[in-house]
């Protein structure tokens, strides 16, 4: 676009989204421009709506003038590339919708706007008696919706039936300017007739036989803008402990695992390597190597509660149930592991990461490879991770890893922190040959890349062509100028 076409679009959204909304600050605008290892077109310029009625407009106003949307709820730093604009783009920073517009305790729900983070659902939540359902160690600035649309696991693997969880009903906005709510948001009558009559947005199914949630779910904005969403919550336990398990094996922790969860004994439920934890537990590469040379290979942590009813009678048989299982398992549980007290612990993943982020602590920056398998595979990938990691000359014993059992234990979450140091050229170039290398190599192995984002949106679907043929289709129907986030996941070209 010439530089008067781009003053003729600012003047339009601005007038859209009303004076003031519009900003071209080149720095602000940076930080949109790269992440991780994704790089792109810097931004035309970032607009900021206050509400759904705006975000509609600017969604019209994009299909007369062809201009591409980049929606983003969350703060800068970003890792992942998902709203690195592919070309020109305006970004539609939509953090200034940032109210938790009502919370539901006996349905153990909220309503939120996109701009909500972690911090502060849980100080209204808590208010309430309720708290919610959190990725390990969010980072402060992270958008509550843009973590449950992509997917990010949460640590109590209990309170996760189905893969959209805890993301319950939405009101999308898609690419033809359409305004959708999902669930039984979608009526009938308004949400205030709806809360009158004493009913919850709280069943994402529908309306009728549709699940537009699922097509919008991981779909890095392609599909539609989500202008609110109600979210799980569950009771703010009375007593709440973590307990350790460190084991030599991940296979004792595996077999440890799965009657747990198929019990539902246990709260928070997740296995982390030594280098790891060190980099949740201390705050500088010194500490880190130090503290994680004392932690054994694997470390498990669960916690146990008890809610407002009998809760000293709930923790108790669940402490001798996971104890007897411990004991079958040949490993044993302790409330203290080098650096860290299990009462430290829970109030360290209890919150939003402190600052510095602490996948950056242990060498200023990080990559991360993560899919889905299963934990009884878990072991063969890292094998393969490893064997990787040594061809590249990178240390094995600083990879990170991180093991989040989903759905009950049905499957899980595994991931692979890489840290770099982003100033050592040399460094970062190993960082980056061993992410693209293992990448393929787990992908070979059988990894399941659910959130395919840059390298894995061209892996994934080149062994999927049927899914492209059907998720184009769907994108012509939702988006039917290609306004969205254009050129992400299966999309680099629309017809």
């Amino acid at each position: 676009m010439t530089v008067g076409e781009i003053q003729d679009v600012r003047e339009k959204f601005e007038g859209t989204a009303g004076p003031g909304s519009v900003s071209d600050d080149s720095e602000a605008l940076s930080w949109y421009a790269s992440a991780g290892l994704a790089e792109g077109g810097k931004p035309l310029f970032r607009v900021a709506p206050t509400d759904a009625t705006q975000v509609r407009e600017l969604v019209k106003l994009a299909r007369k003038t062809g201009i591409n949307l980049v929606f983003s709820s969350s703060g800068p730093p970003r890792f992942r590339g998902d709203t690195v604009p592919s070309g020109e783009a305006v970004i539609v920073d939509m953090s200034a919708m940032n109210k938790v517009l009502r919370v539901d305790r006996r349905n153990k729900m909220a309503l939120i706007e996109p701009g909500v983070t972690f911090s502060q659902l849980k100080a209204v939540a808590e208010k309430a008696g309720l708290r919610p359902l959190m990725p390990l160690l969010p980072r402060l600035t992270k958008s509550v919706i843009a973590s449950y649309l992509e997917r990010e696991p949460i640590t109590v693997p209990k309170y996760h039936w189905d893969m959209t969880d805890p993301l319950l009903c939405t009101e999308l906005i898609f690419g033809t300017g359409d305004l959708f709510r999902t669930g039984s948001a979608a009526g009938p009558g308004s949400l205030k007739e709806q809360w009158e009559k004493g009913l919850a947005q709280k069943n994402p199914m529908g309306p009728a036989q549709t699940d537009f949630a699922r097509i919008v779910q991981g779909s890095q904005g392609t599909m539609a803008a989500v202008t609110w969403a109600t979210v799980k919550l569950e009771i703010k336990p009375t007593i709440h402990r973590l307990y350790f398990i460190p084991a030599e094996k991940l296979s004792k922790l595996v077999e440890f695992s799965y009657p747990a969860m198929r019990r539902k004994l246990a709260d928070e439920f997740f296995i982390v390597s030594a280098f790891a934890l060190a980099t949740m537990i201390a705050s500088n590469p010194d500490e880190i190597k130090a503290i994680a040379a004392k932690q054994a290979p694997y470390t498990l942590a669960y916690g146990v509660t008890g809610g407002e009813y009998v809760p000293e009678q709930r923790v108790e048989w669940q402490e001798k149930d996971l104890g007897e299982l411990a004991q079958a398992a040949g490993v044993k549980s302790t409330r203290e592991v080098p650096g860290s007290s299990a009462r430290q612990m829970l109030e360290t993943i209890s919150n939003p990461s402190a600052e510095p982020y602490f996948k950056t602590r242990a060498k200023g920056s990080f990559l991360d490879i993560f899919f889905l398998t299963t934990l009884d595979k878990a072991q063969s990938f890292i094998d393969t991770m490893r064997d990787v990691a040594s061809r590249n000359g990178y240390p094995v014993e600083e990879l990170g890893v991180y093991i989040q059992p989903i759905q009950h234990g049905r499957s899980c979450h595994l991931e692979f922190n890489i840290y770099f140091n982003p100033q050592d050229a040399e460094d970062s170039s190993r960082a980056k040959a061993l992410f693209d290398e293992a990448s393929k190599a787990l992908l070979e192995a059988g990894a399941f890349f659910s959130r395919p984002y840059g390298l894995w949106a061209d892996l994934a679907y080149a062994r999927c062509p049927d899914t492209v043929k059907a998720l184009k289709k769907i994108k012509e129907m939702l988006d039917p100028e290609d306004i969205l986030n254009r050129g992400k996941l299966c999309f680099k070209e629309v017809g």
